[in-house]
């Protein structure tokens, strides 16, 4: 292929070897009129006429090493310490050659001479190569002050030394870094390439008004949870749009640079640092098991997917009825897990003869059920669906569990199901009272596990915020006062992992969410931290209580009492008594009237669960 030549680049090798020539002789006659006092007539004739006569000598040696060391073949703009390394190293070998020769040759110079020599060609060559770099940066310097973004710096360690560094380099970004901030008072008043470190955590919001700062970066990828939350309850408080950098990982891959750095998370709000479970020592009890997951490509079972897969067990069976979430499962733990014996099945947990063939063939010890339609408002609409895959799919799957030997059943629950005003929560009490019963008469260990929203599962509030803010606002709430638990999705389903390695059989373990949060204010610091302000440029709508759903919602019934486990983050609710035959005759009523597309099952529903309160619109 005939080869393209760039004459653009030819031109500037062109330029860049005549200013060589030029350098080379300037620096050899230059430093001899330095030795001399810079009187050009005092120079002895005898030194003039050495550094004359062998000057083409000296250029072509100079010219050679240069173009071993890569002086004509690098990108300039771009130059570092490398580049610094073979300018010197270059004009050195140049020097001591041209020495070399000038005594073999018999050519006499001041014994100062190759010292001035090799400095001033050093200088010259510099000047050369980085002073495109020098002006270019002057120039993008002056673009960035007057149509860029000024930026605050939040730690002053080597993820702002490496972000600076890509910031400052970069022609891609209008960004300039005005200050930089940290609490640690060796470093106040110090700088990190020419940006003052101005102060403390105090001087956070002073210095957001006395540099016009527009954005703000939290380079601390190795503080706690708590510290991040501290800082960013002063920044919301400015009207800066606010970026993290995710986690200390990047320092150590060298990846630090202004891709890593994302929009604040809700969950950076929630003032707690991460729910950690050492989960090495709990799933013993799944290494070498074969491990069923039911609705394992929705955002809790894929998440158990992930963290059983990482324990070695002998299968992992993921079934899901969407074929696209279980086909993502599946891919993903391919490729991290290529040892892994997997199997993938599209079915439905409504499906008796589908279930009871899959649990016969595969004979799974461990069996996680979290499939099930979980969004409230849709149920509502959509009660007899709501029965058919929530309660009668977890009828179906635990009876097929207790056939064919399960060891255990995990049913993951929710705290809708406490006191529950809608179709949802009480199809899920149900669910809770069938794992009950079948724990009594079976001998698989039979447990729920009840917890709040997730972050970031599927129809969480979280999402929809962010694509309003984007979309401009209003932003939707359905009420000032609603409050919620949150909890990440890795965090909730490490906390299903270990209340299923201490389940005896028939308890309801309950996961401490920690405090509630209003979901009003979840949406303003949101705003605020996407750099708007409330009500002025982005304004919060009030829709009102969607159907079925609470204001604040329970974990616990007061009826239950609670107990203590090893985990102080993990509750044991103590089993609610009630009438099993009349339970089972009930269930086949509601059951029966689902196939028959009943217009109205809340009393059948209520009858079960007494404590089932539809909420009127």
């Amino acid at each position: 292929m005939k080869r393209t030549i760039n004459t653009a680049l030819l031109y500037r090798r062109i330029f860049l070897v005549i200013y060589d020539i030029i350098a080379v002789v300037a620096a050899a006659v230059i430093a001899l009129v330095i030795r001399y006092e810079f009187v050009y007539r005092n120079i002895e004739k005898i030194f003039l006429d050495s550094v004359y006569s062998f000057l083409p000598v000296t250029v072509l040696i100079a010219l050679a090493v240069f173009a071993l060391f890569r002086l004509y073949n690098s990108l300039w703009a771009f130059a570092g310490v490398n580049e610094m390394q073979n300018i010197v190293v270059a004009c050195g070998i140049t020097v001591v050659l041209n020495s070399i020769g000038m005594m073999v040759f018999h050519k006499s110079v001041p014994r100062s001479y190759p010292f001035m020599f090799v400095c001033l060609l050093i200088a010259f060559t510099f000047a050369s190569r980085f002073s495109y770099r020098f002006f270019r940066g002057l120039k993008r310097k002056s673009l960035k002050q007057k149509a860029g973004t000024n930026v605050m710096i939040i730690g002053a360690g080597e993820a702002a030394n490496l972000i600076i560094r890509d910031i400052v380099g970069s022609r891609y970004t209008h960004m300039q870094i005005k200050c930089i901030i940290d609490d640690d008072p060796n470093k106040q008043g110090r700088y990190i390439q020419g940006i003052k470190v101005v102060g403390g955590r105090e001087k956070i919001k002073q210095s957001v008004d006395a540099f016009s700062i527009d954005e703000i970066f939290i380079a601390m990828p190795s503080v706690s949870k708590s510290v991040i939350s501290g800082i960013i309850e002063i920044c919301k408080d400015t009207t800066c749009k606010l970026r993290t950098l995710p986690g200390m990982y990047q320092l150590v891959n060298g990846e630090v640079n202004v891709s890593q750095l994302k929009d604040v998370d809700v969950e950076d709000l929630l003032g707690r640092d991460p729910i950690t479970v050492d989960l090495d020592s709990i799933l013993g009890y799944v290494q070498n098991r074969c491990v069923l997951v039911t609705g394992g490509g929705g955002s809790i079972g894929s998440e158990l997917c992930r963290q059983i897969a990482a324990h070695k067990p002998s299968r992992l069976i993921i079934v899901d009825i969407y074929e696209n979430n279980a086909y993502d499962i599946q891919q993903e733990l391919k490729y991290k897990f290529p040892e892994l014996d997997m199997v993938v099945l599209i079915a439905s947990v409504r499906n008796t003869n589908r279930m009871n063939a899959i649990f016969e063939e595969y004979r799974p010890d461990i069996v996680y059920h979290a499939a099930a339609h979980k969004h409230v408002p849709l149920m509502e609409d959509s009660p007899n669906e709501a029965i058919k895959n929530n309660v009668m799919g977890t009828w179906k799957t635990a009876q097929a569990a207790a056939d064919y030997g399960a060891k255990k059943f995990v049913l993951i629950s929710t705290d809708k199901a406490v006191n529950p005003t809608n179709i949802m929560g009480a199809s899920k009490r149900i669910c809770e009272m069938i794992i009950q019963v079948f724990n009594k008469h079976y001998s698989t260990e039979f447990v729920a596990v009840r917890f709040g929203n997730v972050l970031g599962s599927n129809g969480s509030v979280i999402p929809l915020f962010k694509r309003q803010i984007e979309m401009g606002g209003p932003v939707t709430v359905t009420h000032p006062d609603i409050i919620r638990y949150f909890m990440t999705i890795p965090e909730a389903v490490s906390l299903v992992l270990q209340a299923g390695a201490y389940a005896k059989g028939g308890e309801i373990f309950v996961l401490d969410m920690g405090a509630p949060v209003r979901i009003l204010d979840l949406a303003k610091n949101l705003i605020r931290l996407s750099g708007y302000k409330v009500d002025e440029d982005i304004k919060i709508a009030f829709t009102g209580l969607r159907p079925g759903e609470k204001l604040y919602e329970e974990l616990l019934m007061d009826e239950e009492g609670l107990q203590e486990t090893e985990n102080n983050l993990i509750h044991i609710g103590r089993p609610i008594e009630f009438d099993e035959e009349l339970f089972f005759e009930r269930l086949e009523d509601l059951d029966r009237a689902t196939k028959s597309e009943c217009a109205d099952i809340k009393n059948m529903i209520k009858e079960i669960v007494p404590t089932y309160i539809p909420r009127e619109d």
